[in-house]
């Protein structure tokens, strides 16, 4: 019987997911945490085979819990189960050490075999987030942005027109425009709006 750990700081999520595991005797939940502190305690304490880890909660967020666990010395597989598949999210958890990483539309028998896979030892990705890994990795690496781009894309996100741009950085608009078509090669769009939003995805302007 493999033992569980699920953190989510929804308890509805935890409800429906310990009930859907408790229908099915391979495995037993011997825990559940709504934060990262609260789950490095909790699996201090019931020591599970695999954790059901969500990556973005209060306080001590999934990844930054992930890397505790290995810190400590924890011997459960994490397998991340989470709504999101931006780079910005998969990569930090893959390596923090994660084993798997899948979302929560995953189908009941698909979240059964991944648990049973991530107690095994063995990588499991969702396909979404294996085929974006795929993409990352036959992509070149991107050319980063320097700080005037940034600062000129920051100001973008924030509504500015390449006039009020430029004022603010006391350049010329032919400078801003200039600024602003780096930024799109760079980015690979070809637009503002694509700009700012292949921005936040890649966390270079925080969080939306």
């Amino acid at each position: 019987m493999i033992r569980l750990l699920i953190v989510d700081d929804h308890p509805v999520v935890r409800d429906g997911l310990r009930g859907m595991f408790a229908g099915d005797d391979r495995f037993e939940v011997v825990g559940e945490a709504g934060d990262g502190r609260e789950a490095l305690a909790v699996a201090r304490s019931v020591r599970p085979d695999v954790v059901l880890m969500d990556l973005r909660m209060p306080g001590m967020d999934g990844v930054t819990t992930i890397g505790a666990l290995k810190k400590e010395g924890s011997a459960a597989r994490v397998l991340v189960l989470t709504t999101y598949d931006t780079d910005r999210d998969v990569l930090p958890a893959i390596e923090a050490g994660a084993t798997g990483y899948l979302l929560k539309d995953t189908p009941r028998e698909d979240l059964f075999r991944a648990v049973s896979a991530a107690h095994r030892g063995e990588s499991v990705l969702s396909p979404a987030v294996a085929g974006r890994l795929i993409g990352r990795l036959r992509s070149p690496a991107a050319e980063p942005l320097s700080q005037r781009e940034l600062e000129v894309l920051t100001l973008t996100a924030q509504g500015c027109t390449n006039r009020e741009t430029a004022q603010r950085l006391f350049i010329s608009e032919a400078t801003v425009k200039t600024h602003l078509l780096h930024v799109y090669a760079k980015l690979g769009v070809r637009d503002r709006a694509a700009a700012v939003a292949a921005a936040f995805e890649r966390g270079l302007l925080g969080r939306p």
